[in-house]
């Protein structure tokens, strides 16, 4: 089916634009080390294959080279060599629901905000990115709130060092590239006593199947009329972001909570054909049976605290187990600050407490997320080829006595637990965490 992207490119001057633009806009850093680096002593734990209890890990220029039993890897000659008897390396953490960035999202003006871009207000001054670092989170899905039917585009970035918001994302070419999935929401939060919002869960899929139904009506004339400017509609920036969730190149992550909202949820994908990532599912063990036979994935969070929305008040541990055993695919998130992110962690032991296997919840800290966000042949388990993106554990990860000592993405060190600088966004509580001067950026370039 052809896409609607390319629109873009063949409407001559707005094409020149987009070129000069593409030109202006400086290449993304070259992230990585040319020489070697080895860590070697520790259990090591690639998520895809067996832990191995002395293991080695080479990365290279960004990506992992050799992973291992020390007896099976040949240090290269000449590499740094880290001595990490002791502790535990796995895979760097990927949270699939995430607020951190200092992010404002849509107005009240329309329950459905289709072309609203969260990249276009992401903070990297902020603190949450360090705090997401010190929490061994190294990927994560930014995401707008869930006040909307529709809230707009999220971007899937890695928390790297940075100075402007493009330098955290996946993808290459933020002008005509897909760099994230679709916030979706249903239940209490889009609800509103007036219009245009809903009043009504009824109304809120009667909205957005008519939104979807608009889409694909767009679709087909963009198609009809192919290279045809006369007869192509004018651009509708809200209805292209939703064709791509209709063509399925823009994942649908959906807020929804209650077990009928969920099914709801279902039985909107079932009408329109669309990929879906169910987020929140506070009552996935009352209708796991149903989200695994529709195969789709779920990304949960561990609330541990009273309080919240009537609505999740049969939130339970055991979604996650009662998920894995009924064979549907499970993740984890923060909604930082609902949970923050330098706990993230625990979520695997909670959900392991309350049943889920200890393979199954560390998949679905790491592999998991990579695959609900489309960048699992670039991260999520440690093996040759893949983003040198890992942490190193003083501990056993289910252990609540464990910390994330460091955190690396693309062969880079982020995060040090031993660097007074470093410290404070694992330790300090709120408002303690220091802001990195605009003239002078802390670590640019690792160490």
């Amino acid at each position: 089916m052809q896409s609607i992207q390319p629109i873009l490119r063949r409407t001559g001057g707005v094409a020149c634009v987009a070129l000069i633009a593409t030109a202006l806009v400086s290449s993304p850093p070259v992230y990585g080390q040319a020489q070697p680096v080895a860590f070697r002593g520790a259990e090591i734990i690639p998520i895809t294959s067996a832990p191995i209890a002395d293991g080695v890990l080479v990365i290279r220029d960004g990506r992992i080279r050799a992973v291992g039993p020390a007896d099976d890897v040949t240090i290269p000659e000449g590499a740094e060599i880290h001595d990490v008897s002791g502790k535990v390396i796995m895979p760097g953490l990927v949270d699939t629901h995430s607020h951190v960035g200092d992010l404002d999202w849509g107005d009240d003006s329309s329950p459905i905000q289709g072309a609203t871009r969260i990249l276009d207000a992401v903070n990297v001054r902020d603190s949450g990115i360090r705090r997401a670092q010190a929490g061994g989170i190294t990927a994560a899905n930014m995401m707008p709130g869930s006040g909307h039917l529709m809230s707009g585009q999220t971007v899937y970035v890695k928390f790297r060092n940075a100075r402007r918001a493009e330098d955290l994302l996946f993808c290459e070419d933020v002008l005509t590239g897909i760099c994230g999935g679709m916030k979706m929401a249903n239940g209490t939060n889009p609800l509103r006593s007036s219009p245009p919002f809903p009043q009504s869960r009824a109304k809120s899929a009667a909205l957005v199947r008519e939104k979807f139904l608009q889409a694909e009506e767009y679709r087909d004339q963009v198609q009809r009329a192919d290279d045809n400017d006369t007869q192509r509609p004018p651009r509708d920036l809200e209805l292209e972001a939703i064709v791509e969730v209709l063509e399925g190149q823009r994942i649908a992550h959906h807020h929804t909570h209650r077990h009928d909202d969920v099914l709801t949820v279902l039985r909107l994908q079932e009408e329109f054909g669309f990929r879906l990532v169910l987020q929140h599912v506070s009552d996935a063990w009352i209708v796991a049976e149903e989200i695994a036979r529709s195969g789709f994935p779920s990304s949960l969070i561990m609330v541990d605290s009273p309080g919240g929305k009537l609505e999740t008040r049969d939130v339970h541990f055991r979604s996650g187990a009662y998920l894995e055993q009924a064979g549907a695919p499970v993740g984890f998130h923060t909604d930082d600050w609902i949970t923050d992110s330098r706990y993230f962690l625990r979520q695997a032991g909670l959900a392991v407490r309350a049943g889920m296997s200890r393979e199954g919840a560390l998949y679905g800290m790491t592999m998991a997320g990579a695959r609900m966000m489309d960048v699992d042949d670039r991260i999520g388990s440690l093996e040759p080829g893949k983003d040198a993106d890992f942490i190193i554990l003083s501990g056993d990860p289910l252990s609540v006595y464990t910390r994330v000592q460091e955190t690396w993405i693309d062969g880079i060190r982020v995060f040090d637990l031993d660097d007074p600088a470093d410290r404070p966004y694992a330790v300090g509580g709120y408002g303690l965490q220091p802001r990195p001067s605009p003239t002078a950026p802390e670590r640019e370039s690792g160490r």
